[in-house]
């Protein structure tokens, strides 16, 4: 396992919500280059579009929210944008940043479409991003936020070291898929159905054909 990616290794970190979500899906987009445009993304591009402001700041007291901040991470291997950094004014344990007294810790807030999954793909993309944010400021982070459009709710998320050890999986696991160059098998799930690249992937047809290989490679021997 590599200890330290070098920059020209790095792939995107919004990626990792993809890959854990359906790496065949992650595979048709970030290995063979496809992509097609549907309602969902559509929306979803329109959420993250009114975060995308990198020169805005603002301070509420004691709380001071960025925008479109550029994030990266050596141990990962991932690099992008983060939707929202909040800084909280602390007491102990926080950064300097300049132009601020005191002390602050940098908390992550994702923004999503639709409401909370059944499976933790969205969490690991923001324990990514808070990854990166403890390698930026040497600093060690136990919480963050997403922030679903559908139901105007945020989710408290807890950084717990058993969830960034699985980051650091995932993560491992797509830079090794990339580097095979192979797009996965499908797994055919009602998911499917709402994806938007369904007709690229056409994972019925694709999983009956592994099933046939599956089938007569097992008849020959």
């Amino acid at each position: 396992m590599k200890n330290v990616y070098h920059e020209d290794d790095y792939l995107q970190l919004s990626a990792i919500q993809h890959f854990a979500f359906c790496p065949r899906q992650w595979a048709l987009i970030h290995v063979e280059q496809q992509w097609k445009e549907n309602i969902y993304t559509y929306q979803g591009r329109e959420l993250h579009q009114r975060t995308d402001d990198p020169s805005f700041t603002e301070k509420r007291g004691d709380l001071l929210i960025t925008r479109a901040v550029p994030i990266s991470s050596k141990k990962l291997g991932l690099n992008g944008i983060a939707d929202v950094i909040e800084f909280h004014r602390v007491e102990n344990n926080g950064v300097k940043l300049e132009g601020y007294g005191g002390q602050w810790l940098p908390v992550p807030v994702e923004y999503k479409l639709g409401n909370p999954k059944p499976t933790n793909c969205d969490i690991l993309q923001l324990c990514a991003q808070a990854i990166c944010l403890e390698e930026a400021f040497e600093i060690k982070l136990e919480f963050g936020y997403i922030y679903y459009g559908r139901s105007r709710r945020r989710l408290d998320v807890s950084l717990n070291s058993e969830l960034k050890a699985e980051t650091y999986r995932v993560a491992l696991e797509m830079h090794q898929v990339f580097a095979s160059g192979i797009t996965p098998e499908p797994i055919v799930t009602k998911a499917c159905e709402k994806c938007s690249l369904n007709e690229l992937c056409l994972p019925q047809i694709a999983f009956r054909r592994s099933v046939k290989c599956y089938l007569e490679s097992a008849l020959d021997e």
